[in-house]
């Protein structure tokens, strides 16, 4: 019972105001009260740009997703023990699923049709389960295994995938009000490259206030729900339904979660200088079970958020209880009707401008993870592996076996697996490696250990 309560127990770093030349607050430290309270809302503020346009997106409600981000933030903490500092925001890797099976078109005017919604939702379930037995295997076998499963150039492959697959359904709202929509975007670059420290940090949040001004202005809000709505409420929850032959929608972004979560706590690590590798599988297993919460009651699946590892390293606050209060705010706005149906007023033109940045972005990190890691494009082997995958993904090929069906994502994510241990196993055979593997979870601006390069492929 001693050890459970722990978990809830933090140490005054110093004097609780300030934070000394290059001391950081560590996860099982924290500042004054109110000073551990602002900084739990700045990580509301952080992860709040992308995780509400998620519902948006999806035709889901935006009080019902952030109900359950806030819930599991705090499963997360408590899964982890409290030693990994994270908010789980709404992830991106499930609107293409999502979407999929609802037929769901932001800014059309039509609400979600309820069946198809309750479907998506056994998906969710589907992938946080996968998730989670992950974490489980991670945990007692290690995480070696992802790392040669999913080397640089397939890891990279399948971010870059995701984003670019989204790409039409950004322009589809942009064709809908594109000066709101160009607004936006200028509004996110230009907040981006003007704005220091932690506002330069929410450009995405910056844009979309700005865009949602212009719209304003342009007439293109209606404020109706608003007015109808309560002040005090529960969010609106729904019950899921199951079709196995929607599996091969979802469980293959579970690739994409792997390692999102383990690229976290190497990032958290080398940020803390604390050896955090032993809770990998805890951390994976949490954000898996998180997203069948979701998935039970109507909300988005979760993922770890990289806006609020910016809010760290701007703050050098690594305490994990500014995340429990910043779950505690979301789970009170979660409950204000009015804010939700706020939100719910976004028009397509605030949305498809800053999904144009945001799936751009998702894009580019997977190039990101190829160029930090060295991926070597001159091999054959690395060149196809990409190359078909993002074809798959970006045209959306589609296959049916029997009453399954795979598109471009879940084509795309295998197809890079496949592709690459295939032909690097012929390559190997006939003595043609060029570019041996190297793990695929090193964190942004980590540089690879000597030699890596120079090993023998695995």
């Amino acid at each position: 019972m001693e050890a459970r309560l722990a978990v809830f127990t933090w140490k005054l770093h110093g004097d609780g105001r300030s934070i000394g030349t290059g001391e950081v607050v560590l996860p099982n430290e924290r500042l004054s009260w109110p000073m551990t309270f602002g900084i739990g809302a700045q990580h509301v503020v952080a992860m709040f740009g992308a995780t509400f346009l998620v519902p948006l997106l999806t035709g889901f409600d935006p009080a019902t997703t952030l109900f359950f981000t806030g819930l599991g933030t705090i499963l997360f903490l408590l899964i982890t023990a409290g030693r990994l500092p994270s908010y789980l925001g709404s992830s991106f890797a499930l609107i293409a699923p999502i979407g999929a099976v609802t037929g769901y078109v932001a800014g059309g005017g039509a609400p979600v049709e309820e069946a198809k919604a309750s479907l998506a939702q056994g998906g969710v379930i589907a992938a946080g389960a996968a998730l989670a037995l992950v974490g489980v295997v991670v945990h007692f076998a290690g995480a070696r295994w992802i790392d040669k499963l999913m080397p640089p150039i397939v890891t990279g492959a399948i971010v870059s995938l995701i984003g670019f697959n989204l790409a039409p359904a950004a322009w589809g709202n942009v064709k809908q009000a594109p000066v709101t929509a160009v607004v936006t975007i200028l509004a996110i670059l230009l907040s981006t490259v003007l704005f220091k420290g932690i506002l330069g940090r929410l450009s995405i949040l910056i844009g979309v206030l700005v865009g949602y001004v212009t719209a304003v202005v342009r007439g293109e809000v209606n404020f109706d729900a608003i007015s109808s709505a309560g002040w005090v409420g529960v969010p609106q929850f729904r019950a899921p339904d199951f079709d196995l032959a929607l599996l091969g929608l979802f469980v293959p972004v579970v690739l994409v979660l792997v390692a999102e979560n383990v690229g976290h706590v190497k990032s958290v690590s080398a940020m803390t200088g604390q050896d955090l590798d032993d809770i990998t599988g805890r951390a994976l297993f949490a954000d898996g079970v998180s997203t069948m919460f979701a998935g039970a009651g109507g909300g988005s699946g979760t993922t770890t958020y990289a806006e609020n590892i910016g809010v760290m390293a701007a703050t050098r606050v690594y305490s994990t209880v500014a995340y429990v209060v910043a779950a505690g705010i979301a789970l009170c706005l979660s409950m204000l009707p009015k804010f939700g149906q706020l939100i719910a007023t976004i028009p397509p033109g605030v949305l498809g401008g800053a999904a144009t940045v945001l799936y751009g972005m998702i894009g580019m990190l997977g190039v990101r993870i190829w160029v930090q890691n060295k991926v070597d494009f001159s091999d054959p082997v690395n060149l196809n592996t990409a190359a078909v995958a993002m074809v798959l993904a970006i045209a959306n090929y589609t296959l049916y076996v029997g009453d399954m069906v795979f598109e471009g994502i879940a084509l795309g994510s295998f197809s890079a697996i496949i592709i690459y241990h295939v032909m690097r196993a012929l390559s190997r055979w006939r003595g043609t490696t060029i570019e041996p593997a190297t793990p695929a979870s090193a964190p942004a601006g980590a540089e690879l250990e000597p030699g890596a390069l120079n090993r023998e492929p695995r």
